[in-house]
């Protein structure tokens, strides 16, 4: 089964900082929880460790700077996590975890992983997570390392915010309008176009004449080559990949 079909979309997710996650309760994304929508539940690594002090991160074989997080209590959770998976989806649970080492996650990617039926967030710190754990994790489930972009943050828990926020709005339901996923930046490979309301005049700045002609055909038209004249200006890669 896959999302859409009435089930609610699972999203699990692990981290050693559970609390840096109480935004996604709010706006769009906590009305869907409330509303059976979405099924979202954050855990803390440490409840997967053994002693006293929780550990969850030792020191780098062969040398090196920092610390690297242990292998088991990720094995652990993953063990537990999967084991839970609806088994009436007929489909794995995917596995992301975030990693400046991984594909980009784009739009494309957030509409794909939106049908999924259960997503599990893997948010490693330090100098990042034993390679084994990926190596297991795929004998669990589908394992997506993906990155938001060419830099490194501190740990995974704002890329998987962000992930999780561009792939709970696509989930259907979640969003009021659906028209109004359709015409954002990225969902046709281009930047969206500008956007204005009322009034018609502020500050000496007005609203292009054509957005007041009522024509929707020039309206469309208008709105199109401001598609392409933000891309080819802001983002001239995207064309570059369209072409």
């Amino acid at each position: 089964m896959t999302a859409g079909t009435g089930a609610a979309v699972r999203i699990d997710v692990v981290s050693i900082f559970p609390t840096y996650f109480d935004g996604l309760t709010l706006s769009l994304l906590g009305k869907a929880q409330s509303t059976g929508i979405l099924d979202l539940s954050v855990r803390d690594l440490r409840d997967w460790t053994s002693d006293r002090h929780r550990t969850v991160d030792d020191t780098p074989y062969g040398g090196g700077a920092g610390m690297v997080m242990k292998p088991e209590p990720w094995g652990l959770a993953l063990d537990e996590l999967t084991s839970t998976t609806p088994p009436h989806s007929g489909e794995r649970p995917t596995i992301i975890f975030p990693s400046p080492a991984g594909e980009v996650f784009t739009q494309a990617t957030a509409r794909d992983l939106s049908t999924r039926e259960h997503l599990i967030f893997g948010c490693g710190r330090y100098e990042g997570i034993d390679e084994r754990v990926f190596e297991y994790a795929s004998s669990l489930g589908e394992v997506r390392l993906l990155s938001l972009g060419d830099y490194v943050l501190n740990g995974g828990e704002v890329a998987t915010m962000a992930m999780i926020e561009a792939i709970g709005r696509l989930i259907p339901g979640v969003v009021g309008n659906p028209e109004s996923l359709v015409e954002e930046s990225h969902e046709d490979g281009l930047l969206e176009y500008p956007s204005y309301t009322k009034p018609s005049m502020w500050r000496d700045r007005a609203v292009p004449d054509v957005l007041l002609s009522g024509n929707h055909k020039l309206i469309a038209t208008w709105r199109r080559d401001q598609q392409l004249e933000r891309t080819r200006t802001r983002r001239p890669d995207l064309l570059d990949d369209a072409s």
